[in-house]
């Protein structure tokens, strides 16, 4: 579990050329999507519109940051002890870091019922001024019976980590009740068992829901040595003012790059020159919060995002890699606009999204859990994300007259092949390597050498897992 520590000194992750590919869940691996022919605006409207300098406002106007300024930790740690305890588990703290970062503004805590019903019912907020923000997964604590008794009264709880160290207090706080089958049916649209942040977070968590303003006592470190990677909202606004960018493209994932990943930025890049910014910034932002068990671990996705970018196919100069702290629910549409909705508070004011956004297998049937286009349509209707710029894409494929990835031909389809993200882990198992152009050597070794450490010796060569 992360511990808070003082901070210790970031500094973007900074790309350089990226050459090859990576796998997307168990969907076409060798398939991404890019930007259709023209760059789409919310409602389908064709261009973005007047281009303007500077960075998009966080929503609600401002990043609400909920850090102890250093002068008052000292005191509030000895209010914290005084307080009755509520002990965070490893999502909630993941959770916690979000929150205290502005990641989720104007949210200036755990959700109160008021908050969760907005968020369940209408996947937004409305603001003390009638505005809206979008707001599409639940950002809530759960407690249980004892722990409710243990509360009584008190209006006000301390946060602690396992050892009982004192992390936040949360203020002014109302408890109501954890009505389950509701949050999950409304989230993931299915109530089947086997979705993995439902049973990692939703099914043994206790019965009531307490909410209340956050007011956490040191920024969250992880001392996992990847902390100088996890730039705060406002940390990363710096960094793009320091560059001078008059747009900001994001682009999430939590699995190991590949050439169609670079391809795709790359020509994101172009196509907003062309539109006539003068200096388009990527965000490369892999998700570093819960992932199911089969996806790459983040310790070993940096590993390989490093050596991808070693290989000098995206420019450092205008991308900047940093970690987006939140857990992943696997929830589609719902989840992608939570996705979506926080890079706008980083600065972002274009996300690309692709086929099955946030999606997973179903966990019962042979099937997709989601339509894979619904994502990208939610995206374009979403209450509260109006001044955001979605950036759909067609497919891209390994094209196997060129050696490399490319955009698919529908007039020679013969000439491509699409790679499950299911067969790429198989070759990495087997340490068996991709076709020449599909990953660079360096990032392929990487998970390679992560499927040896799974394997136990003598086991010999693994067969291919077949989706559920």
């Amino acid at each position: 579990m992360a511990s808070m520590a003082a901070v210790l000194s970031k500094t973007p992750f900074l790309s350089q050329p990226l050459t090859k590919s990576s796998p997307t869940s168990d969907l076409p691996f060798a398939a991404v999507s890019f930007p259709s022919k023209s760059l789409r605006r919310r409602g389908g409207v064709g261009g973005v519109g007047s281009i303007r300098a500077g960075l998009i406002a966080p929503d609600g106007g401002k990043l609400v940051e909920l850090i102890v300024e250093e002068p008052k930790r000292r005191e509030k740690k000895h209010e914290a002890a005084e307080l009755p305890r509520v002990e965070l588990t490893a999502i909630d703290l993941q959770w916690m870091h979000v929150l205290s970062e502005g990641w989720a503004s104007p949210l200036g805590g755990f959700m109160r019922e008021s908050e969760f019903l907005q968020t369940l019912h209408f996947n937004s907020l409305r603001l003390d001024d009638g505005s809206v923000v979008n707001m599409s997964v639940p950002i809530v604590l759960a407690i249980d019976d004892e722990q409710k008794a243990q509360i009584g009264e008190s209006k006000r709880v301390a946060l602690v980590d396992s050892d009982g160290n004192p992390l936040a207090i949360l203020s002014d706080i109302e408890i109501y009740k954890h009505p389950k089958e509701e949050r999950i049916a409304r989230t993931w649209g299915t109530t089947a068992p086997g979705l993995p942040y439902v049973e990692e977070a939703i099914t043994n968590a206790g019965n009531w829901l307490i909410g209340g303003d956050l007011e956490v006592l040191e920024p969250v470190k992880y001392n996992d040595g990847l902390d100088r990677f996890r730039l705060s909202p406002a940390e990363l606004r710096k960094e793009l003012e320091k560059r001078n960018a008059d747009a900001v493209f994001a682009f999430q994932l939590r699995n190991p790059v590949h050439n169609g990943h670079a391809l795709l930025m790359t020509d994101t890049r172009r196509r907003l020159l062309e539109m006539g910014y003068k200096n388009p910034i990527l965000l490369l932002h892999p998700l570093g919060g819960f992932t199911k068990a089969d996806d790459v671990p983040l310790d070993w996705r940096m590993k390989q995002h490093e050596k991808v970018l070693e290989d000098g196919v995206l420019d450092p100069e205008t991308t900047v890699v940093s970690i987006f702290p939140s857990p992943m629910h696997y929830a589609g549409p719902t989840e992608v606009q939570w996705h979506a909705k926080a890079r706008i508070n980083a600065g972002a004011n274009f996300y690309i999204v692709g086929r099955d956004p946030a999606g997973m297998g179903h966990p019962v049937e042979k099937r997709d859990l989601y339509d894979a286009d619904h994502g990208k349509k939610v995206l374009s209707m979403a209450p509260g994300l109006e001044r955001l710029n979605i950036l759909p894409f067609k497919v891209a494929a390994y094209d196997k007259t060129q050696g490399k990835m490319a955009f698919f031909d529908p007039s020679r389809p013969q000439d491509f092949l699409f790679i499950s993200g299911t067969k790429m882990r198989t070759l990495a198992k087997n340490n068996e390597n991709p076709p020449d152009g599909f990953m660079c050597p360096g990032g392929w070794k990487v998970l390679v050498d992560y499927y040896e450490s799974l394997t136990p010796a003598g086991n010999g060569r693994l067969q291919e897992v077949v989706p559920v």
